[in-house]
């Protein structure tokens, strides 16, 4: 791992990306991704339904609901951006009816990333490893190969995982048809600072009545779901690239393959998990992105903050 310290140290964007659009500024993505462009000397528009109270140097905000295919039009349009990061979405699959979060994901995926292929802009944008299908699903299932790559079937079984599959065709389309380059991020559970402690406690946790995870007890820090952002706007690929998004280690510090054998599900024959790492694998945002995590829940369990300051 690069470190465990929340500051990675100085940016290393190196792009020529003037003005970008971020989706879902306000949120607890949107807002990260925003902070960093924003210190990368970005000229940041954020776009959200909820303005923020703060104010922040070198980006400024405007309402847009973005399942509104006119306004979101008419707005990219407006300012023109070199790139669209589209962070806006419904992610509490659980909190909301099953057709409101599948509405509003694929509608304003559709309006945001076909508005930022008509001006020609790059695109990034954040799907979800829901897409696999194990999180949120009505039984838990193991897949057939462990770690979970960029290649494993994709079988979502709820909403909000079928959404980001269906957005992950509409980013394919986009790059095909306008010829810009499109990136989507597949971050595991995303944890922000100040939150660490409100997740299960590693001190109490019981391996013998454990109860097999969704996400296979995977994270990544929202910190580093930003770096992988700028990484592939620096990267800037060809066509339509999917990365896996997540820290190197399980959030619990046990071997990742005792965890899943001791809630009674087999194992992959020829599975590659070793230790406490991920059962999702980074390895193409490495080789491609340059990208590697510099967060881990070992170095900031003690933070409060859970939003950058400007929020």
């Amino acid at each position: 791992m690069a470190n465990t310290k929340a500051d990675d140290g100085e940016n290393e964007f190196d792009h020529a990306v003037e003005t970008a659009v971020v989706t879902g500024a306000a949120g607890s993505v949107g807002s990260w991704v925003t902070d960093r462009l924003a210190d990368d000397g970005v000229e940041v528009v954020g776009l959200d339904l909820n303005l923020p109270e703060g104010t922040r140097s070198n980006a400024h905000f405007r309402s847009v609901d973005l399942t509104e295919q006119g306004p979101t039009w008419e707005t990219i349009h407006e300012i023109d951006p070199d790139a669209v990061i589209h962070c806006a979405a419904i992610s509490g699959p659980l909190d909301d009816p099953g057709t409101r979060v599948y509405e509003n994901n694929v509608m304003s995926t559709y309006n945001t990333l076909v508005a930022a292929g008509r001006a020609d802009a790059e695109v990034v944008w954040t799907s979800s490893q829901a897409v696999y299908g194990p999180l949120f699903a009505a039984e838990p299932w193991v897949p057939d190969d462990l770690p979970i790559d960029e290649g494993t079937e994709l079988r979502p079984e709820d909403p909000y995982g079928t959404s980001n599959a269906a957005g992950e065709e509409i980013a394919a389309m986009v790059a095909r048809r306008y010829g810009v380059s499109v990136t989507t991020l597949r971050p595991t559970s995303i944890y922000t600072p100040g939150e660490y402690r409100a997740r299960p406690q590693r001190e109490g946790f019981d391996l013998s009545s454990a109860e097999l995870s969704g996400n296979f007890w995977s994270y990544v820090d929202v910190r580093d779901v930003a770096r992988m952002a700028e990484a592939a706007l620096a990267a800037d690929l060809p066509g339509h690239e999917v990365f896996c998004c997540t820290a190197d280690e399980n959030h619990l510090g046990h071997p990742t393959a005792e965890l899943i054998e001791a809630t009674g599900h087999d194992l992959p024959a020829d599975h590659g998990l070793s230790g406490d790492e991920s059962a999702f694998s980074n390895a193409k945002a490495e080789e491609l992105l340059g990208w590697e995590p510099a967060v881990s829940w070992r170095g900031v369990e003690e933070e409060t903050s859970s939003h950058p300051e400007w929020l």
